[in-house]
């Protein structure tokens, strides 16, 4: 075994949900659920508080059996086929549990042997995982005398032991300071790279633009948007649009839009910035571009026009709790 070999190898899905309901007393907290994560991805799994994130992952891990509909990890059911989901996956829960008075490598020398890995093998794998998460140096610290942050690396690092294709992590960043976040991420990055599948339930929105290509959007047990990230960011779904931003107090706006292809200017109130929507059919952005420099316009800034993921989450989601 060795840290970040995927074999899957396909372009199926790795994580397929269809039509998954799932109820607690009475309470939905799954209502007809349906989205995919694809290989090697690094997928959002985004939602308020109480949206059924958690359910979610804990269907697709297996540790729930979901009441209606189907769940498959890599072909394999996660009712029919356990055995081989949980060869595939490492579950990092927003809640985990250490044992605090065991050293670090003590940890995740007993997990590895949990998965029957021999000596040589618990060995090698424990230094390779040590090194990912930069804890190489805290291996016989006690788990009791380590800061939240260097928690979370420990644990992730035990997910990691078993060499698994798929992670499935429920708010891995929670309670972290900015640094350790940000250097979470960047494992997270490396992972990726190294062929790994990661399925990331977060709160922190800010950050996952910048780390996730695809993102699902669960509100009150309904998946809201399942899609690229770059597909959410978007403010039209039709046209692409631009924003171009000037030096100087005219107004270019009756100039744009006699642009070719140019289909709507909107001048944004109080600021030097004009947002362009065009038909991309009759031109492309180097065209359009060069139509703006035609006009002498004092450019300042002209970049893809693209709303937060804040705004996106805030008009996708409902206000209140249910």
């Amino acid at each position: 075994m060795s840290i970040g070999t995927n074999s899957s190898g396909t372009t199926r899905p790795v994580i397929e949900v269809d039509d998954v309901v799932h109820s607690f007393k009475g309470r939905r907290a799954l209502d007809h659920v349906s989205f995919q994560v694809m290989p090697k991805s690094l997928h959002g799994f985004v939602g308020p508080n109480g949206a059924g994130k958690t359910t979610s992952l804990k269907i697709i891990c297996t540790l729930l059996r979901p009441q209606f509909g189907v769940v498959k990890v890599f072909g394999h059911d996660v009712v029919e086929d356990q055995k081989m989901v949980r060869r595939k996956i490492g579950f990092m829960p927003d809640h985990f549990s250490t044992y605090r008075q065991m050293t670090v490598y003590e940890y995740l020398d007993f997990f590895a042997a949990a998965y029957g890995l021999s000596f040589d093998q618990r060995t090698r794998v424990i230094d390779e995982v040590l090194a990912l998460t930069d804890m190489d140096g805290r291996k016989n610290d006690l788990i009791s005398g380590l800061s939240r942050g260097m928690q979370q690396r420990t644990s992730l690092a035990r997910v990691l032991v078993n060499d698994p294709d798929l992670l499935l992590l429920d708010e891995p960043a929670s309670g972290l300071d900015p640094r350790a976040r940000i250097e979470l991420m960047e494992i997270l990055k490396a992972l990726r790279s190294m062929g790994k599948t990661i399925f990331i339930s977060s709160h922190i929105l800010s950050e996952l633009p910048e780390l996730c290509d695809a993102v699902t959007i669960i509100d009150r047990g309904k998946v809201k948007y399942s899609g690229s990230m770059h597909g959410l960011l978007l403010t039209s779904d039709e046209h692409p649009a631009y924003r171009l931003t000037v030096a100087g107090e005219s107004d270019w706006t009756e100039s744009l839009r006699q642009l070719t292809g140019v289909l709507k200017v909107e001048s944004i109130e109080g600021r030097p910035e004009y947002r362009i929507e065009f038909d991309q059919t009759q031109l492309d952005t180097n065209q359009l571009l060069h139509g703006i420099l035609g006009l002498n316009i004092p450019i300042v800034a002209f970049a893809e026009d693209k709303r937060h993921l804040n705004e996106a989450f805030m008009d996708l989601t409902e206000r209140g709790v249910k």
